[in-house]
């Protein structure tokens, strides 16, 4: 039986407190701005820390990093920048950024912005989800007073921007909501079509499940952790921003919107308030190096359109920007900082851009950039390049993806074998399980935790039941989240040592998307989630044909045909439907709710009408998968 402590996290080894000693030679830590942008027109914090749900389950307690402030020195199990980063993001509550303008903070991953207007205000971005904003939003008003919301906007569509918007607008009339073009779609398709992997992938990039500590999680990149187990909702949005340049006045205040999309989201927008001189920058301006490549799964972003946007951002308000905000992180203020704060996020994702293609076109592989690639001085001296949630290394593999794509020109790398198979395969030619586990602890105690990560990867997963290689490679893996200044690199490290050591732990499902996501997508896009559920070889011999009426369009009873054939659902909008094999009926709502839902053929009574032969349906309904959230990563 495994002893107890075999389990619990480690010590930093002398080889850690070693690399994170030197570290901290290198860093410029008598610059203290930044401690004192994230305290600045404090307001207030909350009287109760924990945030509850409706099942009064706490979802987030914003005291739960107060260890942080104990100590200005990192603990050796901790990189000296990231430290600092954490110590920096520890403050949470109500500020004033200008007067008329107010930030919560460090209740969720993101920010809630909150403009006053001439009788009431514009919220723009509320959180991840109803209990944050509404927690939020309470603070605010404690402080500020009851005002009616005028807008509400979306700068983006990633969902701890828009989880608690039905907070926002309920009980208020008339409420503007104000988002990028696409954001729907974009907003419904992240949190849908491969939803299930993003968010098992995510318990890792946040470290959602290690406990906070010094040798545990200390900061999730935007921000030090973030809530989870809320509720999300998603209201649409009424006016739709399309083109740089557009103005909107809403009671008294005047904004101008610079269009983002495919830089950190694929629907986004910058707003530029002239009255206020104040840029709200979204997630385009940050105060560390952003993802290239979520390490939850994303798609790859465009780092050549994020720094043509920002190099816009500051053709077009460039002199006109006193303070700027964004939706992470804490403001700046002076038109001489922040121009050369954009300045240098734009040169950061350009450098990163053009070096990695440089390098490319001269040979380099994916891995071989990644590991050569470093900032020159004048951008590395500056913490806000520094990789805290985007890293040097995987922003470089995301441009080389985006342009060349997983594979490096090298055969032996074309049709590799499975985990499992190279995994037996490597473990006898190195002379047996056993064999590689005592090779691995020599190279452990010389201090070299990357390769005994690599090459015990090939015993868990040719040999699953043998513990001695799952727990030394979980402590080689703890070793490396120690040394990294990247808190979501070193949340992914922990969050494997965890299940190495302890098993995956199923706590449940996860809402993938809720009632007001399906209602946000269009029946093409359920039809197509349906299409990627189908188990395609199940059903690869079967030739059927469905007519699918939708009763709730918006202009009308929209037809669909469906065809199940060659292992493949294909949809067609206003076909002919007089030769199906069965016809079917309901609102959109009822037809989501059908296929995701539940399995089997639903009744009437669930508010699906269905004509001709039932068992083509049944087949359908019943070759539809459920995706198991808890699946096995660093184990096979």
């Amino acid at each position: 039986m495994t002893d107890v402590d075999e389990l619990a996290p480690k010590p930093a080894t002398e080889h850690t407190a070693r690399v994170n000693a030197e570290a901290l030679r290198s860093l410029p830590l008598a610059d203290r701005r930044d401690y004192d942008d994230a305290q600045r027109g404090f307001v207030a914090t909350l009287d109760d820390p924990v945030i509850l749900n409706a099942a009064g389950r706490p979802i987030h307690d914003v005291t739960d990093h107060d260890f942080i402030a104990e100590s200005e020195d990192a603990p050796d199990t901790v990189h000296p920048s990231l430290w600092r980063h954490a110590r920096v993001n520890r403050y949470h509550g109500l500020f004033e950024v200008v007067p008329g303008v107010y930030q919560v903070r460090g209740l969720d991953l993101a920010n809630v912005t909150i403009v006053e207007s001439d009788s009431g205000i514009i919220v723009i971005d509320p959180l991840s989800f109803t209990e944050t904003a509404r927690t939020a939003l309470e603070l605010y008003r404690k402080h500020r007073g009851d005002r009616p919301v005028k807008a509400l906007i979306y700068t983006h569509s990633h969902a701890d921007h828009y989880g608690g918007s039905r907070v926002v607008v309920e009980g208020q009339d008339g409420v503007t909501v104000i988002a990028p073009e696409g954001f729907l779609y974009e907003a419904a398709a992240e949190n849908v079509y491969a939803g299930n992997a993003d968010i098992r992938r995510s318990f890792y990039m946040y470290g959602t499940l290690v406990p906070p500590g010094p040798r545990g999680q200390i900061n999730a990149g935007l921000a030090n952790s973030l809530a989870v187990g809320g509720s999300s909702t998603l209201v649409p949005p009424t006016d739709l921003i399309t083109t740089t340049g557009e103005r909107r006045v809403v009671d008294g205040v005047e904004m101008v919107f610079q269009m983002a999309p495919g830089t950190e989201a694929p629907a986004e927008f910058l707003i530029h308030f002239p009255g206020l001189r104040m840029l709200a920058a979204a997630e385009d301006v940050n105060h560390l190096m952003h993802n290239l490549l979520t390490l939850r799964g994303a798609q790859v972003r465009d780092a050549a359109t994020w720094w043509k946007t920002l190099n816009e951002t500051l053709q077009l308000f460039g002199d006109r920007m006193d303070v700027i905000v964004g939706q992470h992180g804490w403001p700046r203020w002076g038109n001489a900082d922040i121009r050369e704060y954009v300045e240098n996020q734009r040169d950061l994702y350009k450098f990163i851009h053009d070096e990695v293609l440089r390098l490319t076109n001269h040979g380099y592989t994916m891995v071989e950039i990644a590991e050569q690639l470093t900032l020159p001085p004048g951008l590395d001296e500056q913490w806000y390049s520094h990789g805290y949630y985007g890293s040097l290394n995987h922003n470089a593999k995301a441009v080389y993806q985006r342009y060349l794509g997983w594979y490096d020109s090298h055969p032996a790398h074309l049709h590799a074998l499975p985990p499992e198979e190279a995994g037996a395969r490597y473990t006898e030619f190195m002379g047996g399980p056993d064999a590689v586990v005592e090779k691995a602890r020599v190279s452990f105690d010389a201090g070299d935790y990357r390769w005994v990560a690599e090459v015990l990867t090939h015993v868990v997963f040719s040999h699953p039941d043998h513990r001695e290689a799952a727990l030394l490679q979980a402590d080689a893996l703890e070793q490396l989240g120690y040394q990294s200044e990247n808190g979501t690199w070193r949340n992914e490290y922990l969050a494997a040592a965890l299940e190495l050591r302890h098993g995956v732990r199923d706590l449940g499902s996860v809402e993938l998307a809720t009632p007001d996501v399906f209602a946000a997508m269009t029946p093409e896009m359920i039809f197509d989630y349906a299409g990627i559920k189908l188990n395609g070889p199940a059903v690869s011999t079967v030739d059927a044909t469905i007519g699918w009426t939708i009763t709730d369009a918006p202009d009308g009873p929209a037809n669909y045909l469906l065809e199940l054939r060659n292992g493949v659902l294909i949809y067609t909008a206003g076909a002919p439907l007089d030769a199906v094999d069965a016809r079917a009926s309901s609102t959109k709502a009822k037809l989501a709710e059908a296929l995701f839902g539940r399995h089997g053929l639903p009744s009437p009574d669930d508010g699906i009408d269905v004509e001709g032969d039932r068992a083509t349906l049944e087949q359908l309904f019943s070759s539809l998968d459920d995706f198991p959230l808890w699946f096995t990563i660093v184990q096979p």
